[in-house]
């Protein structure tokens, strides 16, 4: 069981690594050497022995192993990204970066995403140092680079040059899960990630010939292009449910009493009612334009017109996706990944699975733990590339108004100190059985 200095040095922990700025930017520009560096000493006090790698200098990531007690057993991969989006002060009622403690809440950016988790596996690991606790089964701790961006300094990198670090690992646990949703209803789901959807950001480019606004143009590259958007944009997508999804859709719709037919997806999620948000945004696949760039000046057309779009695909349905962007596009707009990562699927009948589902019961036994998908991506993308099957466990008890989802890359992001404190109950818990 976490002691009280584990439960004390989780908000210490969290706050001290939210006023670190790895604010990441894209394209390099961020740091994350002093926040790596911190998470370092902080393992190294435990007794551990982190190496600190980088693909480009101030790009940090720290990886450490804590041997388990069974030589025999596959280890567990333990991770969590230290950069985190940027932040506008003005917008805020604290100062983002400042790791403000006030009336129960550790204000910033990261402690929902996810510097609140870093501080769980540092206070969770330290606590066992000073219990000469060994879990059964080797646990490799990774704090990563640049997840906020394409990760090719982060998890990227250490998936592909420092592959040996890793061995062993066949599953791994990181953001997104065991949360407390409220459905308004008086009920509290607990869902654990079982899967995310691949990640297909595009690059859209119309081309046509340049010219004199004022001149009759039948091969406008802007024509083409807003035609193609809002092709994309309008598009109703159909309903490709994963066996993570349905497995969701089934605990769910028992957990309410209600049924729909396999063919009326749609109808169940209406019956669903608040909680029909943990899976409606991953039924199907998704296409939304966010950027658009054309033109030099007013009355000049220009020869050529650029969109991005924010696609998210389903395990087996690429496919489909690339199939659809080619017809939605059409013969005169051009369409590539900007970036592209594979969507996963982990197995919700997994012992692993139930281990989760069984700490969270124990310190919430009000709740109901439920599988789900992300819509968005994580660092499991990259690991996967070892063989290593990824599911999103963050626990928190949070109160009812409480809109944990909304605060992900949000204004006056904030974390309760009661919620830290369950994390980390619920994270030693489960590690401990792992």
């Amino acid at each position: 069981m976490a002691d009280q200095r584990g439960l004390d040095e989780v908000v210490t922990f969290t706050s001290d690594l939210i006023r670190i700025d790895t604010a990441n930017r894209g394209g390099g520009d961020c740091r994350e050497r002093p926040a790596a560096e911190y998470a370092a000493a902080r393992l190294a006090e435990a007794g551990l022995e982190p190496v600190l790698l980088e693909r480009v200098p101030g790009r940090t990531n720290v990886v450490a192993r804590l041997e388990g007690t069974d030589p025999s057993a596959d280890a567990l991969l333990l991770h969590g990204h230290l950069d985190v989006v940027p932040a506008e002060a003005a917008e805020w009622s604290v100062h983002p970066f400042s790791g403000e403690i006030r009336d129960g809440v550790v204000w910033g950016r990261g402690a929902v995403d996810m510097k609140n988790m870093d501080a769980m596996i540092l206070a969770v690991v330290r606590a066992w140092a000073r219990q000469g606790v060994r879990p059964r089964r080797d646990i490799v701790i990774a704090f990563t680079a640049d997840e906020e961006d394409s990760a090719r300094d982060g998890s990227a990198f250490l998936a592909e040059h420092h592959a040996a670090l890793f061995e062993g690992c066949t599953e791994g646990v990181s953001e997104s899960g065991a949360f407390t949703f409220h459905d308004g209803a008086g009920r509290q789901l607990y869902p654990i990630a079982a899967g995310e959807r691949g990640t297909g950001w595009l690059k859209l480019t119309a081309r046509g010939r340049a010219g004199h606004g004022s001149k009759v143009n039948r091969e406008n590259a802007v024509t083409r292009l807003a035609a193609a958007v809002t092709r994309i944009g309008a598009h109703e997508w159909p309903l490709r449910p994963t066996p993570t999804v349905s497995a969701a859709l089934t605990e769910l719709a028992a957990l309410y009493g209600v049924e729909a037919g396999p063919d009326d997806i749609d109808g169940l999620l209406r019956k669903l009612g608040p909680a029909a948000g943990l899976v409606e945004a991953t039924v199907r696949n998704s296409a939304n334009p966010t950027m658009l760039s054309a033109g030099y000046k007013l009355n000049v057309i220009p020869g050529e017109a650029v969109a991005y779009v924010d696609g998210r695909f389903l395990a087996g349905a690429e496919d489909e996706f690339r199939a659809t962007l080619d017809r939605l596009t059409g013969p005169e707009v051009e369409w590539e990944f900007e970036h592209r990562e594979v969507a996963l699927q982990a197995p919700v009948d997994s012992p692993t699975f139930a281990r989760m589902r069984a700490a969270v019961e124990e310190f919430a036994p009000e709740g109901h733990v439920v599988p789900y998908c992300m819509s968005g991506g994580t660092d499991a993308k990259q690991f996967s590339r070892l063989g290593i099957t990824g599911y999103g466990f963050t626990p928190l008890k949070l109160p009812e108004g409480f809109d944990y989802q909304a605060l992900f890359h949000g204004v006056d992001e904030r974390v309760p100190v009661e919620a830290l404190h369950f994390g980390v109950r619920v994270l030693d818990r489960f590690l401990r059985t792992a």
